[in-house]
């Protein structure tokens, strides 16, 4: 999988900007607040259709204007592809691959793989819950296309079931109002069982590649564990046993979600735990151990990915080098090689060895514009 070109226009601060990547390897060397990242997160949203920046389409165009465009040419073993991603201020973004509008984003989705280790990644040990979540979200949208779907289903259904309680916390129970919230069970345990297995399916796949990196990273000191725990007990994975498990803990938190006004039961509620030497990675250890951990959980994702697609994905990695430590940085550089296309930013050449350099193409950013100087 090797990404030929990249061209945007009117995204974050890039007027028109094309980039042809002439190496394995391409170095974005510039000040702070340039657009190196923004690169990176134009070939993010290729990939996933996500921002791991959390942004808004209207944050994505460029102060002013109306629409932003994303096009790149990718070549993989199946052939050469052109994708184009249209962001628009203030209407719903579109999608088309070689020219072809495509309706359905999933079908958008797994054209590109890539990816993304920002220093923002760091706190996925120290953060919420949540952060969590959107990083295995992310992760199976690029394993299962189909997931994307998936998850806006029970999103949807969660949203309206949430609007129904909020609608009704303060009236008195009624015979409709059970009948109405039956409903809204049933849908809520029909689309999330799918995204908990899913999940749960995802983290036992992706575990003990994790565990095998975190013990070469480490020199085998520390031992890493990953659990899906989800609100729901999930012993044998069977939908349907699921399925009723979810609506018996629904049953249970009733009155409390009534009081609340909102769901309490479900995937957006669940945790992925890390766990090094049977500890809380959060509690656990320096920051150079969380870490540590996080990068076994990276190149954990691009053998997973890898080993799923059966091409290597990209690797985005914005401004993380100066996060590690030498050591990590060198087990980093030497488990990329020229095995995977990876776009790096940095403010300075110095964490690169003459080799790094002499490898990759070098490219410069000043103030949306791209040189090779």
């Amino acid at each position: 999988m090797y990404l030929k070109t990249l061209h945007l226009r009117q995204f974050r601060n890039y007027q028109e900007q094309k980039v042809e990547f002439a190496a394995a390897k391409t170095i974005l060397v510039g000040n702070n607040a340039q657009g190196k990242s923004n690169l990176l997160e134009a070939v993010e949203l290729l990939a996933t259709l996500r921002s791991h920046r959390m942004a808004r389409d209207r944050d994505l165009v460029k102060e002013g204007e109306a629409i932003a465009q994303v096009n790149a040419t990718l070549e993989r073993q199946m052939g050469v592809s052109e994708l184009t991603l249209t962001l628009r201020r203030n209407g719903r973004r579109s999608v088309a691959i070689n020219g072809e509008s495509v309706r359905r984003q999933m079908d958008f989705l797994g054209v590109l793989n890539a990816v993304q280790f920002s220093s923002l990644d760091l706190d996925l040990v120290r953060g919420g819950p949540e952060g969590r979540r959107n990083w295995l979200d992310t992760l199976l949208i690029q394993l299962e296309p189909v997931y994307a779907y998936i998850l806006q289903q029970y999103n949807q259904v969660l949203r309206q079931r949430n609007a129904f309680l909020k609608k009704t916390q303060d009236s008195a129970p009624s015979t409709q109002h059970s009948e109405q919230l039956a409903v809204w069970d049933a849908q809520l345990a029909t689309t999330g069982t799918r995204v908990i297995r899913r999940r749960d399916r995802a983290i036992r796949r992706l575990a003990p590649i994790a565990t095998a990196w975190h013990a070469s990273i480490s020199g085998s000191t520390e031992v890493l564990q990953i659990k899906y725990t989800p609100s729901i007990p999930l012993e044998d994975n069977h939908p349907e046993e699921v399925q009723q498990a979810f609506l018996e803990k629904i049953q249970q938190r009733a009155v409390a979600e009534l009081h609340q006004g909102t769901t309490l039961v479900g995937p957006h509620r669940d945790e992925v735990e890390l766990t090094i030497n049977q500890t809380p990675a959060r509690q656990y250890g320096s920051q150079g151990q969380q870490r540590t951990l996080v990068l076994a959980l990276k190149l954990a994702e691009l053998q997973l990915i890898e080993e799923v697609v059966k091409e290597p994905p990209l690797l985005l990695l914005d401004d993380v080098l100066a996060e590690l430590d030498p050591s990590r940085q060198n087990q980093l550089l030497d488990a990329i090689q020229d095995r995977f296309q990876t776009l790096i930013t940095t403010t300075h050449l110095s964490s690169f060895d003459s080799q790094w350099l002499n490898s990759s193409q070098i490219l410069f950013v000043k103030a949306g514009e791209i040189s090779l100087k």
